[in-house]
């Protein structure tokens, strides 16, 4: 899936044809009856061809090495449903002291009328921007006089202070591409490692010298110019249970090895986890926040006086902790305000936190340790050499016994040891203060559990009275949990539910263990189903299947290159015991199952019986792995799809007469 390989290796290829961009506005008669079936049937828009251009030149202004990068793409659009493609965003990422810019920017729509294209330029008004967080800045503007069969093309320069990264190229998004191409000219004195991600190849890879590209101090620098294209990328498919997608699209990534300035001075950027572990652990706003255990000298007694023993005093300092800095939703694994600030206010980012509560553990004498991750929606982590950009958050790990646990005090509703969903996600580095760092799975220490028993009775009206009581743990407890916390109280919650629930009614709740997160949440509601309509009472159908119906197969795709993410295991049962108001005789009632997926991977089982006046249904639905590998895609797909179709079947019941 990953290509590795150093920008001296490419230059052993030789004989190269000079790349270069396409014509702005060269729309031709192919370009507008471009047959779709050629790439894609389904696709609402296709890229016709996109360009890419990167080079590093010394601005005149200040002498300091800048980012140029020219995108230029041409896009036929199909439907209304391609219509989106027209509104563009381009990110622009900024610091305390830098922005990154865009000129050159122009765009047109061009429709077919009358025997000729008629271009529709865009209005310099329709460009506007957005600040997304303290560091992003989103440009935005929407192609003008959209058409079924309407071509549309942009281009637009960035200027970037960026260097580590150079610049990314995706051949792969949401659309399918008939041809990608991107050009990289790196000066000779800096060193890229350039890594290929996805399972799209090349369809061709080129590099030739370009002599005396740019001036560095006076002094003519070489450089590699590498040409990377990509022909018929089909588009790439997000489906749920993923990590993010960056992971898998195909694209090229670049980061900085080193610079050697023409004194002969080398500049090195890619470090061993030797020269990490030193910065982090001498880093004041993040070792130095470890040692800060005199912070909680005083409040310590306080906190673990009823501790019988090493776990109970870490759960006590982890609900303090919890309680007393509200994470503020920023990302990070460095300190932004300090433990002692952070305290005060009640306030800070996951560093603020989860070092308070690192430095906290330490002070009560218990073995502590940071450990820094990569969110799911940030990507995974290269382990070919360490990269600390690659890092966006810190959580804690205690040592108790023969036990870690990994604690992330930013959301109250967790339990001890379970982390966020956005959490689990491959490895985290663990950091030391006094040991090498070393490599930690991440994984979720709780399976999703939730059991659904109901005890109610069948009348005659074709309505179904009991009592519903459900039992969950782990993620679907906690993000059940923050679901009912969002109302203003339960009632307001089981109002909304009731809303939303038209074949039901509930006429009383008691819901328990809102607050208590170490326990099962348990939700006890009277309700009222209606499952038939009454008028034949003699003999009629019902679907016992009117808890948590699998309707919809959430594993579409005829092959997916990339693995089935659900971040924890899973057990799901439901069991139904309904009271008959007359003595029935089952004629028809779904089959009962008993499936699984390859390698314990899974079984979903159901029972269905009358026993007497008495209808039961017993299901039970797990899934024992996290995560599922590409191979077993089919497997998962089929398994849905046999519970879906035994799920449409229904009781037939007649009334037995006397």
């Amino acid at each position: 899936m990953k290509k590795i390989f150093s920008l001296v290796s490419l230059l052993f290829i030789l004989n190269y044809t000079y790349a270069q961009n396409f014509s702005y506005g060269a729309i031709t008669y192919d370009d507008y009856e471009f047959d779709r079936k050629k790439i894609d049937s389904n696709a609402n828009a296709i890229v016709l061809r996109e360009f890419g251009n990167a080079y590093i030149q010394i601005d005149d202004a200040t002498g300091r090495p800048e980012l140029f990068f020219e995108h230029h793409v041409k896009i036929k659009i199909y439907n209304k449903e391609g219509f989106k493609e027209a509104n563009i965003v381009i990110p622009l990422y900024k610091d305390d002291n830098h922005e990154e810019l865009i000129d050159e920017l122009k765009a047109s729509t061009f429709n077919y009328t009358d025997g000729k294209f008629v271009e529709s330029v865009m209005d310099r008004k329709a460009i506007f921007s957005e600040n997304r967080s303290k560091y992003t800045r989103l440009t935005k503007f929407t192609l003008p006089n959209l058409k079924e069969g309407s071509v549309i093309e942009y281009s637009y320069r960035l200027k970037s202070f960026r260097l580590f990264n150079f610049k990314t190229w995706e051949f792969q998004t949401d659309i399918p591409k008939l041809h990608s191409e991107y050009v990289a000219l790196i000066p000779g004195i800096y060193n890229y490692n350039v890594t290929l991600r996805g399972f799209q190849k090349l369809t061709d890879q080129k590099a030739e010298l370009s002599k005396e590209c740019m001036r560095f101090s006076g002094v003519p620098i070489d450089c590699s110019k590498i040409t990377y294209l990509m022909k018929n990328v089909p588009a790439f498919i997000e489906e749920d249970n993923m990590t993010a997608p960056s992971n898998f699209k195909s694209a090229i990534y670049f980061e900085l090895s080193d610079v050697q300035l023409p004194s002969g001075v080398k500049n090195s950027y890619t470090k061993t986890w030797k020269d990490i572990d030193y910065d982090l652990s001498s880093h004041k706003e993040m070792g130095g926040q470890m040692k800060r255990k005199e912070v909680f000298k005083e409040l310590l007694p306080t906190l673990i006086k009823d501790a019988t023993d090493d776990l109970s005093k870490a759960k006590s300092i982890y609900n303090y902790v919890k309680k007393q800095i509200k994470w503020n939703n920023y990302y990070g694994i460095i300190s932004e305000e300090g433990i002692k600030k952070s305290l005060e206010i009640r306030s800070g980012n996951v560093a603020d936190v989860n070092l308070a509560l690192i430095a906290a553990l330490a002070a009560a004498n218990l073995d502590a340790e940071a450990v820094i991750l990569s969110t799911r929606e940030n990507g995974t982590i290269n382990k070919l050499y360490p990269v600390v950009s690659d890092f966006n958050y810190l959580v804690a790990k205690v040592n108790i016994g023969e036990t870690s646990y990994l604690l992330d005090a930013t959301e109250p509703l967790l339990p001890f040891g379970l982390l966020p969903l956005r959490c689990i996600n491959d490895q985290g580095r663990v950091i030391n203060l006094k040991k090498p760092s070393y490599w930690i799975d991440l994984k979720a220490s709780q399976k999703n559990a939730t059991s659904y028993v109901l005890n109610g009775k069948l009348t005659s009206e074709g309505k179904i009275l009991g009592t519903l009581t459900t039992y969950t743990q782990g993620y679907a407890a906690f993000n059940k949990r923050k679901e009912i916390l969002r109302h203003t109280s339960t009632d307001e919650f089981v109002e909304k539910l009731d809303e939303r629930l038209p074949r039901v009614k509930i006429m009383a709740h008691e819901i328990s263990g809102i607050d208590s997160v170490e326990n099962s949440l348990v939700e006890k509601y009277e309700v009222e189903f209606t499952v038939t309509d009454g008028t034949n009472q003699n003999q009629f159908y019902f679907s016992p299947f009117f808890i948590n119906m699998i309707t919809k197969n959430p594993f579409n795709l005829n092959e997916r290159n990339y693995p089935v993410d659900l971040g924890a295991a899973s057990d799901e049962r439901i069991i139904v015991n309904l009271a008959l108001s007359d003595k029935f005789e089952l004629l028809e009632k779904p089959k009962d199952m008993a499936i699984g997926l390859p390698n314990s991977g899974g079984k979903y089982l159901l029972k269905t019986n009358l026993d007497g006046e008495t209808l039961t249904l017993n299901q039970i639905l797990q899934f024992n792995n996290a995560i599922y590998q590409p191979e077993e895609y089919l497997s998962l797909k089929e398994f849905y799809s046999k519970i879906i179709q035994n799920q449409k079947s229904e009781f037939l019941l007649k009334k037995v007469t006397k």
